[in-house]
């Protein structure tokens, strides 16, 4: 099991697992998979967004870059299934299941959005749109009235907004090393 190596060992295999999206592109968009993963912890931490929160927003979009090769995927668009690969493989890690349930739900705050906040469709970008046919398109209202139940939904609802933000080719963010004492200290926090 993951998570009963040393913290170190798992704050390296984090960074890691980061680091293969280097040289990725992002779906479609004009930056990378990790300024990507680099922009959205840096829209959290100027929220004043906590721990948890950071966490999940740099490692939202992790279960692209550490999926089993023969993943079924979105045509072109990525993994089928990313936010639950990622959220498995962070407990697998040892983070909590804050930041867990956080990543696994980022898709499901897109679809709640389609629903419920008019234009969002329209302001969502090519390859968001095309993730979305692949992810069960906008919630039914059933769907919708549970996930505004969920006592973390404001914090779904800030992480989708730093992620939908966070395609910006000129933004200048912290390096991926910047959050290795973050990562640790959390490690370290989770039983």
């Amino acid at each position: 099991m993951e998570h009963a190596a040393p913290v170190t060992v798992r704050v390296q295999r984090a960074i890691e697992g980061l680091a293969r999206g280097t040289e990725r592109g992002y779906i479609g968009e004009p930056v990378s998979q990790l300024e990507h993963a680099l922009q959205c912890p840096a829209y959290a931490r100027n929220a004043r967004a906590e721990p948890a929160e950071i966490l999940a927003a740099l490692f939202h979009d992790i279960g692209h870059l550490v999926a089993p090769s023969d993943s079924a995927e979105m045509a072109g668009l990525g993994i089928v299934d990313h936010e639950a690969i990622g959220a498995a493989w962070l407990l697998e890690l040892g983070f909590d299941a804050r930041v867990a349930e956080l990543v696994r739900s980022h898709v499901a705050a897109k679809r709640y959005l389609t629903l419920r906040k008019a234009g969002y469709y329209d302001r969502l970008s090519e390859a968001s749109r095309g993730t979305l046919a692949f992810q069960g398109g906008p919630m039914n209202e059933h769907e919708a009235a549970a996930f505004e139940a969920d006592p973390l939904c404001a914090a779904k609802l800030r992480l989708r907004a730093w992620d939908e933000a966070a395609k910006d080719p000129e933004r200048d963010v912290p390096k991926l090393e910047d959050y290795a004492d973050l990562i640790r200290e959390h490690l370290e926090r989770t039983p």
